[in-house]
Parts: C-alpha cells; sequence; structure tokens
C-alpha cells in the first residue's frame, strides 16, 4: 500500500524515531559506564563482571539481528520497533531485580534481544521499508538525534544512581521505555504502508557482485571495533601519549560533538555524493589522527578525537546508507542484519583485545586500530557503484 504523506510528517517520523533511537542506545550501550561499579559491588564482584554480561548482550543482538530485519522487511518496524521497548523494560526490570548473577545475566540477554530488534540496524530497516532509496535522508536524520544519546544517557542515569540507586536507574530506563520511547515508535505507518516521495531515484541498479557484501560486512566489522576499542579505551590512550588526565578526558569529551557535526555535513553538503564517497572518507579519518597522535604526541589529542570522532559518525550512517545504495531496498532488512552480526560479535571482544595492546605496548596499540581502519579504507575502495 503506497502513502503520499507531506514533509512535516516525515520530520515527525523522523524526530519520532531518533528520539526512541536516544532511549534505546542510551538504556542499553551507555549504562555500563556510569552503573558498572555499583552493579558489581552489589554482588561482591568486579566491574569485569558487567562488562561480560555486556558482551554477551550484543553477541544476542548479532544472532537476533537478521530475523529482526527479514521481519521489518515482511511487515514493517512499527510492531518490531514497539515490542523492542516492551523487550527492554523486561529486560531492564530483570535488572533492577536481580537477587543473583544468573539473573543478572538473564536481564542482559533480555536487553542483549531488545538491541537486537531496536537499535539502528531495526531502526534502518524500518525507514528503508517506508522511503526506500530515498531513505538516505531520514536515516541521516536520526543518527543526528541519537547522536546525543551518551549526552542525555551518562548524566541521567547518574543522577538517578545519585537519587535512588543503580536498580532504580534501571527501572527508570523501563518506564521511559513504556512511557516515551514506545508511543513514540508507535507513530510509524502500520504494516507494509509505504511513503511515496516526490522526485526520488527509485529505480534499482544491476546486482553488484557477490563479494561485495563480504567487503562491506568487513568494513562495518573492523569499523565498528576501532569505535568500541576506543569508546572504551580512549582516556588511557591519550595518556599513553603524554596528554594529561584532564586533557585526555577533555579530548574525549570532544568526540560526541564532532560526530553530530559529521552527521551534520553529510546531511548537507555530502549527501550530493554517492555514500561510498563519504564512507571512504570517513574510514580513513582514524588511520590519519593515529598517524597524528604518533608524530605529535599528547599534543595532538584534541586532533585525535575531532578525526576519529567525525569518521565515526559518517561511519555510522553508511552503515544504513551504503547497503542500501548497492544493493537496493529489496531484503534490506535482512541483509542489514547479516552484514553487521560479524560487526557485533567483534564488538564485544573489542575493550578486552585492545586493552590487552595497550596495556602491553602503550601508545603502538593505536597501530593495531590504524591497520585495521587502512584495511577497511582499502575495501571501500575496491567497492564500486
Amino acid at each position: 500500500m503506497l502513502l503520499t504523506l507531506p514533509p512535516a510528517h516525515r520530520g515527525w517520523i523522523v524526530t519520532s524515531l531518533g528520539i526512541a533511537q536516544t532511549i534505546g542506545w542510551a538504556s542499553s550501550y551507555y549504562i555500563p559506564a556510569v552503573l558498572s561499579a555499583p552493579m558489581a559491588a552489589s554482588f561482591g564482584l568486579s566491574p569485569v563482571w558487567v562488562f561480560g554480561a555486556f558482551s554477551m548482550a550484543m553477541v544476542v543482538s548479532a544472532t537476533v539481528g537478521p530475523w529482526a530485519g527479514a521481519r521489518i522487511d515482511r511487515i514493517g518496524g512499527r510492531g518490531v520497533l514497539m515490542l523492542s521497548n516492551l523487550v527492554f523494560a523486561i529486560g531492564l526490570t530483570l535488572l533492577a531485580v536481580a537477587p543473583s548473577l544468573p539473573v543478572f545475566f538473564a536481564g542482559w540477554a533480555i536487553i542483549g534481544l531488545g538491541m537486537g530488534i531496536g537499535l539502528y540496524e531495526a531502526a534502518f530497516a524500518a525507514l528503508a521499508a517506508i522511503y526506500g532509496k530515498a531513505a538516505r535522508g531520514p536515516i541521516t536524520g536520526i543518527t543526528l538525534i541519537a547522536g546525543f544519546a551518551s549526552t542525555v544517557g551518562w548524566p541521567l542515569s547518574g543522577l538517578m544512581l545519585a537519587t535512588w540507586g543503580w536498580r532504580e536507574a534501571c527501572l527508570g530506563w523501563a518506564l521511559i521505555h513504556l512511557l516515551l520511547a514506545l508511543p513514540l515508535n508507535a507513530v510509524l505507518p502500520k504494516g507494509s504502508q509505504k511513503i511515496v516521495v516526490p522526485d526520488a531515484a527509485l529505480a534499482e541498479g544491476p546486482p553488484p557482485p557477490r563479494h561485495a557484501l563480504w567487503l562491506l560486512a568487513f568494513v562495518f566489522a573492523a569499523t565498528w571495533f576501532n569505535s568500541t576499542a576506543m569508546a572504551a579505551h580512549l582516556p588511557g590512550l591519550l595518556q599513553a601519549a603524554g596528554s594529561s588526565p584532564a586533557v585526555a578526558i577533555a579530548a574525549g569529551a570532544l568526540i560526541g560533538p564532532a560526530q553530530v557535526a559529521a552527521r551534520v555535513l553529510e546531511f548537507g553538503l555530502l549527501r550530493r555524493f554517492h555514500p561510498l564517497a563519504s564512507a571512504r572518507l570517513a574510514a580513513s579519518a582514524h588511520p590519519v589522527a593515529a598517524v597524528c597522535l604518533v608524530v605529535f604526541g599528547g599534543p595532538a589529542a584534541y586532533a585525535f578525537a575531532l578525526l576519529h570522532g567525525a569518521g565515526n559518525g559518517i561511519l555510522t550512517i553508511a552503515k544504513g546508507t551504503l547497503p542500501l545504495a548497492l544493493f537496493g531496498p529489496s531484503g534490506y532488512g535482512a541483509r542489514l542484519g547479516w552484514l553487521n552480526a560479524p560487526a557485533r560479535i567483534l564488538q564485544a571482544t573489542a575493550p578486552l583485545v585492545f586493552g590487552a595492546a595497550l596495556a602491553a605496548w602503550g601508545l603502538n596499540a593505536i597501530w593495531l586500530t590504524a591497520g585495521i581502519g587502512a584495511l577497511a579504507t582499502a575495501a571501500l575502495l575496491i567497492l564500486r557503484r
């Protein structure tokens, strides 16, 4: 069924979905940074156990992602995304009431299920199901909004922790899913309704060679690994380069604004070019930043954070727009789930692997992620429209 809706309705869909995505990321991906220590202390364990549970959740999300994408291809994203809010609320509630470690891990496993059916991949698939090849703009729009997930999530989690405790903070996020995110996801069109976008380039081109799937899966896995490694260890890396702790923290705070600024650039200037062009530029940003950090040391901390953040911001969009541009909207959701499954699994190992490298090699550990970034750039150069 085709619908022709005014631009204002498109803006409302993007805004609602962007806010719902902000809540999804803030209540899952970003809560361990604030709540891991009190969570672990309540069970008399090291925070490593909490991060282990979080890694397990990411593996769960990788396994259910292809199913969620295929489901969205068939019936649209509204029901799947609304279901994710219920799943998130159940998992967070289970964390809040967990009397023992096994129940705590079960809560994280359910949150992993919510991540697999409710975060970016599912949202991108929902927009592709609605807008077809014209979904590039809406995809960029929701990442612009959800780019503030850590900016909103960390302070809100910290406030609930200081006011009530970590268990009550989890309950607070569960209520936010039920009272705010679920109604926002309900704004999406029902079932298989599609929106006609005037003057959109909807014609399907010839399919690319099958090796393009493998190259793209590698690019996503490489960039997710680097992004997660930096998110976990950036302050330590910058201090290894000679920055003071204060400078390392200040530089790290620039990553969020750099991501958002780069997404604004993608929404404006770069949208005139094929997504491959912006993805190649973004993938090369981390290796260039690494060279700057090694050559100039601590004084390059801010430049490193800005370059890495900008590249990561555009690559997040590319995870949705590249498969759409290269393969078209048919079967997009399932394809996106399979393409991102290796990335989710590698993402779960990134903090441990890069942490070990940083402990063993110091600043030279950056060559690990720089090399991975260079390989991702090379893979994107091999890809053709």
